[in-house]
């Protein structure tokens, strides 16, 4: 009995790491399986790939396709064309998907032609915007998938409203949580901490790498600079996405008080994550770990996947319009931003209700 667990970006390395902890103790234990951890390669910058493996605790892949960068077709294709040649070697019983990457999408669809049943973590989640690649990686997976892990209510009901059968879906919580739970008391300092002396609730941490706010260069230099005027000289840093770093080089921006990263660590970017006055970010992702922070969060989009963590969490979906950092960063200087609560089973205890599921649909069949 062959379990397949696929990997491609630094989401799904988050994501994986206590499904495979769980997997591991649970072979230990006499669960008769296997799995291959397969990583397809599309992060392949050492800062966004190997390193998430060796501060996680993850093993090293089974195998990596090494695919790199690429359009969304030919990276698609090319992870593909090396997950079905895997699979003519040695077919799989069961495929694991998690999130909305290309990997995830074209892996699903391999394992499905192969007659082998996929089962998405994170399924279900929709933020109704066509012009997102994840959001048509989403609803391509989740056309195809047999058994879907749900992170919240409102991903079990999108996927009722599409017809899934109320038997195949799970709600088992969110294991990107897991992994923050289990490293909450291990975060470490980055160098750019003592670097500017940076002191805990003084800074601002700053994440975009969304194409539609990165990807042009005048778009990009009008949100910094409507951020950097409206901080009141709080220090701001900014790791930056290689994309992002692309589109930096191509203008001048001087603010003595925006300090650029390169792409850091799981464990440093989220010390800097619990101790930022407030983060702004374009990610999905960081929305759900400064919920479960208690930390203010602004989202720089139109559209958000995880809605549970604005209505429950920290969360504030602001639109794309740069003008709105002059009222919205003002509630945070005037400490007047919401409290936020925890979604339900956010709990660090996600991989093993998945393992639970899994056991009765691999071993006892009785799903």
């Amino acid at each position: 009995m062959i379990i397949d667990i696929i990997a491609g970006a630094r989401p799904n390395f988050i994501k994986i790491a206590p499904l495979v902890d769980a997997l591991k103790s649970h072979i230990a234990n006499g669960l008769n399986i296997s799995y291959r951890l397969i990583h397809t390669g599309q992060h392949y910058d050492e800062k966004m790939s190997s390193q998430f493996f060796k501060e996680l605790g993850i093993p090293e892949p089974t195998i990596n396709f090494g695919i790199g960068s690429g359009s969304q077709a030919s990276q698609t294709a090319a992870i593909m064309l090396s997950y079905e040649n895997l699979l003519l070697v040695q077919k799989s019983n069961l495929c694991i998907v998690v999130g909305d990457v290309n990997s995830t999408m074209a892996c699903s669809i391999v394992a499905k032609k192969n007659n082998i049943k996929v089962a998405h973590v994170e399924a279900g989640i929709r933020s109704r915007d066509m012009t997102m690649p994840e959001e048509i990686n989403r609803i391509i997976t989740d056309s195809i998938t047999d058994y879907f892990f749900t992170t919240s209510q409102s991903a079990c009901d999108n996927l009722r409203a599409e017809g899934v059968a109320s038997d195949k879906i799970f709600f088992v919580g969110n294991t990107m949580i897991d992994t923050l739970v289990k490293f909450k008391d291990h975060l470490k300092r980055p160098p750019i901490w003592n670097e500017l002396n940076l002191q805990k609730k003084e800074y601002i941490l700053l994440t975009l790498h969304r194409p539609s706010n990165v990807d042009v260069s005048e778009n990009l230099k009008l949100v910094l600079e409507k951020i950097c005027e409206n901080s009141k000289n709080t220090p701001i840093i900014f790791p930056v996405h290689p994309r992002t770093l692309k589109v930096l080089e191509t203008f001048e921006i001087n603010y003595n008080n925006l300090h650029f990263t390169e792409p850091m660590g799981y464990l440093e970017f989220n010390f800097l994550t619990k101790h930022a006055m407030v983060v702004i970010t374009d990610s999905g992702g960081i929305t759900e770990e400064t919920t479960v922070m208690g930390v203010p969060c602004i989202t720089f989009r139109e559209t958000t996947e995880r809605p549970e963590t604005v209505s429950i969490g920290t969360n504030e979906l602001v639109g794309t319009n740069p003008e709105i950092f002059n009222s919205i960063l003002n509630i945070v200087f005037d400490g007047k931003w919401k409290r936020g609560n925890i979604p339900d089973k956010w709990d660090g205890k996600t991989a093993e209700r998945i393992l639970s599921v899994l056991k009765k649909i691999i071993i006892d069949k009785s799903i």
